[in-house]
């Protein structure tokens, strides 16, 4: 897995782009729209560029750009060779006859923050949910070793303001302002993540997520496999909760409740996963091959029956 995170050859890091605003509640549906009622991945483009992008988003220069930055790390928007599309994952939550305009399930906020931390394309992030290995930390604790990673990698011009300026974006992101006016105005500070322990201090919080569906940690699973090892029939128990990028290192899973899902994987896969553990080894074998289609109409159908469920 290593040839896929931050210590392969090819690996570009990144620290920048948010203009040091959090994710906010609005700002993916915003970019969905605008991105999607363009004419060509041409024109998206300018949606962002142009003089009344100002205008168009109600926010000023800086946070234009920020929109852009998280719908892209979200998942929501994609890059590509002609300029900016719409993903899979935006038209389900955002579309006409979106699943979850308005952010409201858990599910959501999970796919969310899967796309941001399982990639190596936000280095701080990737970097703090797969790399880290402390209990409670001061900004510096974290700081510090990235800023050595730069240095060991040979990464240029990674100044020690940028990187503190992006981890420090980062736990607004997932904690919220502290007390100021983005307490409340940051969407993944519901997950619980990194929970803040005093002025100074904040902690991962590892262990049991019970907002956490099955079908999004089913759906993670196969997407990591897909990068991890496609080719494989098997996945090791220690890969699929401790590899960089997996499941149980992104959600910040205890070993417990990683058994737990595994165990209901025939279930809630149709068949396609099976966990097994005999003569000592436990591991998930693939039955069939991996059917995205079927993954994306079973988060659908859990975001779709969550709605039903607060509406009635």
């Amino acid at each position: 897995m290593s040839a896929h995170g931050l210590t392969s050859d090819s690996y570009r890091p990144s620290f920048s782009g948010h203009e040091t605003f959090p994710l906010r509640y609005g700002w993916l549906q915003k970019a969905y729209r605008a991105v999607n009622e363009a004419p060509s991945a041409k024109h998206a483009v300018h949606v962002f560029r142009d003089p009344d992008a100002i205008a168009h988003f109600g926010v000023g220069r800086n946070m234009v750009g920020a929109i852009r930055y998280w719908a892209t790390a979200a998942g929501i928007l994609e890059e590509s060779a002609d300029g900016l599309l719409t993903t899979w994952l935006g038209a389900m939550l955002f579309d006409k006859n979106g699943t979850d305009p308005y952010l409201e399930e858990d599910a959501s906020l999970w796919l969310l923050h899967w796309h941001i931390a399982s990639r190596p394309h936000l280095t701080s992030a990737y970097w703090l949910f797969n790399e880290f290995r402390g209990g409670s930390f001061v900004r510096q604790d974290i700081v510090s070793p990235l800023l050595k990673l730069a240095q060991e990698q040979g990464w240029n011009r990674v100044a020690s303001t940028t990187v503190d300026r992006d981890l420090q974006c980062l736990l607004r992101t997932y904690i919220g302002g502290r007390g100021s006016s983005e307490a409340g105005d940051s969407i993944l500070a519901e997950l619980g993540l990194i929970r803040p322990m005093d002025k100074y201090r904040s902690r991962l919080s590892r262990g049991r997520k019970s907002s956490l569906p099955n079908s999004v940690f089913l759906y993670c699973i196969n997407e990591f496999w897909e990068i991890f090892a496609p080719e494989q029939a098997t996945m090791s128990f220690e890969n699929a909760a401790y590899g960089r990028g997996s499941p149980g290192r992104v959600f910040l899973l205890d070993e417990d409740d990683i058994v737990n899902r595994l165990e209901q994987l025939d279930d809630i896969s149709g068949g396609t996963l099976a966990w097994s553990e005999t003569a000592g080894l436990r591991q998930i074998i693939r039955r069939k091959p991996r059917l995205l289609k079927t993954e994306q109409r079973i988060l659908r159908e859990t975001l779709t029956n969550a709605r039903s469920k607060v509406e009635a």
